[in-house]
C-alpha cells in the first residue's frame, strides 16, 4: 500500500469508527467534541495540501476532495468544517508566510478552527454586492460589517474576511484580511435551522472598529477578487464530491437493510420492484462521480474548470436530491432512526445545493460558458 493509499484507508477508518457514531448525535443538536477535531489532525486532515516542510501531507487537490467524501459519507457538515480550516491553513500558507508562522501550528494540530467569511446577509453569490468595509489607517486597517451563514463561523478562532477597501464599491476594490475572532469588536452568533447546523458550527459575526495591522491584508484589492473566482471552483468539486459520498452511503445501507429485512418470506433485495430504486440511484451515482471526476483532475485549470466544476455541482445536488427520499422509503421508517445517514444526509443535500453557489446562479453560469453569445450575421 502506498503512503497515499494508506492515509485515505486511514481516513475512512476514522470516518467509520469515530465520526459516523457520533454523528448520529450532531444531527440532534449535539455540537462535535474537541477530541473529534484532535483526531482528525492526528491523520494530517488539516494539511492535506500543505507541503511536509511546512508541517502538511503534500499532497493534492485529489486527495483532498477524495478526504472530503470519504468524510462526507459519515456526516456533510464534519466534512465541511475540516476542509473550510485546512483551506484557511493552506492560503496563510502561501500568501502570508509571516504570518503562517505564528498560526500554523494552531491549525494544523486541531486547536484552532478557521473558517473564510465571504457571505453577508445582502451578499450571497453575488460577492460584488458585498458592504463589509476595511478603511485604511496610518497604521494599518479598521474593518466594520457583517457575515453570515459561514461555516465554521460559531467556534473558529481565525477568519479569513474578504472586505472592500476605501470607498470604492468596484469588485476589484475587495482585499482578504487575516482577522483574530475573539479580539474587540468582534461579535460571533450560532445561526441554526429546522436541519441541525452543529457539526457545520454555522453562525456569523458583526465587526464594528476591528483594528487590524497592516500585514494582515493577506490578499489585496485586485487579487483576492481573482482568488475568489479560483478557488470557488475547487470548492464546488469538492462538494460535489461530498454529494457523492452521502449518496454512495446511503445506497449502502439501504442495500445491507435489504439483504437483513425479511419480507413475505424472502429478504427485500430479492424483490425485483424493491430493487429499482437501488439500481437507479447506484446508475445515476455513477454517472455522477465520472462527472465529478472530471471537473477534479481539472483543478486548478484554465477558464474550461469554471464550467466542468458548476457542472459537476449541480448534478451531484440533483442526483442526490432526487434518490435520497426514494431510498428513505425504501429502507422504511427505520431509515429516519439517528444511527443511519438517509435523514441526515437529506437535510444535508438542502445546505449543499446553497453551498458555493446555488442551483440556479450556477445553471444560469453554465449556459453563458457552453453558448456564449455571438455576434449577429452581416447580410
Amino acid at each position: 500500500m502506498t503512503e497515499r493509499s494508506a492515509f485515505l484507508a486511514s481516513v475512512k477508518d476514522f470516518a467509520r469508527e469515530t465520526v459516523a457514531p457520533a454523528a448520529a448525535l450532531w444531527s440532534q443538536g449535539r455540537a462535535p467534541d474537541a477530541g473529534v477535531f484532535l483526531a482528525a489532525a492526528k491523520l494530517g486532515l488539516f494539511g492535506i495540501e500543505l507541503p511536509v516542510h511546512a508541517g502538511g501531507l503534500g499532497l493534492d487537490f485529489k486527495h483532498k476532495a477524495a478526504a472530503c467524501r470519504i468524510l462526507a459519507a459519515a456526516d456533510f457538515g464534519f466534512a465541511m468544517a475540516v476542509v473550510n480550516t485546512h483551506n484557511v491553513a493552506l492560503r496563510l500558507f502561501l500568501s502570508a508566510p509571516d504570518l503562517a508562522n505564528g498560526h500554523l501550528a494552531a491549525l494544523l494540530s486541531g486547536e484552532t478552527c478557521a473558517c473564510t467569511a465571504l457571505t453577508e446577509p445582502d451578499a450571497g453569490t453575488d460577492a460584488a454586492a458585498m458592504r463589509t468595509r476595511a478603511s485604511e489607517t496610518d497604521d494599518g486597517w479598521v474593518l466594520n460589517g457583517e457575515k453570515t451563514w459561514i461555516v465554521n463561523g460559531r467556534r473558529a478562532g481565525l477568519a479569513i474576511v474578504f472586505a472592500k477597501c476605501g470607498d470604492s464599491d468596484d469588485h476589484r476594490s475587495i482585499g482578504a484580511f487575516l482577522v483574530d475572532l475573539t479580539a474587540p469588536g468582534v461579535e460571533r452568533h450560532a445561526i441554526d435551522s429546522a436541519f441541525a447546523q452543529t457539526s457545520t458550527g454555522t453562525g456569523g459575526f458583526t465587526m464594528r472598529d476591528v483594528r487590524l495591522a497592516r500585514g494582515n491584508l493577506i490578499l489585496p484589492p485586485g487579487k483576492a477578487f481573482r482568488s475568489i473566482l479560483s478557488e470557488i471552483n475547487g470548492a464546488r468539486a469538492y462538494v460535489a464530491a461530498m454529494c457523492c459520498g452521502m449518496l454512495e452511503a446511503a445506497v449502502a445501507t439501504v442495500a445491507a437493510h435489504g439483504h437483513r429485512r425479511f419480507s413475505f418470506g424472502k429478504p427485500l433485495m430479492e424483490h425485483q420492484a424493491w430493487r429499482l430504486a437501488l439500481a437507479q440511484a447506484g446508475t445515476d451515482l455513477d454517472a455522477s462521480a465520472a462527472l465529478t471526476d472530471k471537473a477534479i483532475a481539472a483543478i486548478p485549470g484554465d477558464h474550461s474548470v469554471q464550467r466542468l466544476a458548476a457542472q459537476a455541482k449541480i448534478h451531484a445536488v440533483q442526483t442526490c436530491q432526487q434518490h435520497l427520499p426514494g431510498l428513505l422509503h425504501a429502507m422504511g421508517a427505520e431509515g429516519l432512526r439517528p444511527e443511519h445517514c438517509l435523514a441526515r444526509h437529506l437535510a444535508a443535500v438542502q445546505s449543499a445545493a446553497l453551498t458555493d453557489g446555488a442551483q440556479t446562479p450556477l445553471l444560469e453560469r453554465v449556459s453563458k460558458l457552453s453558448f456564449p453569445s455571438q455576434p449577429a450575421l452581416e447580410d
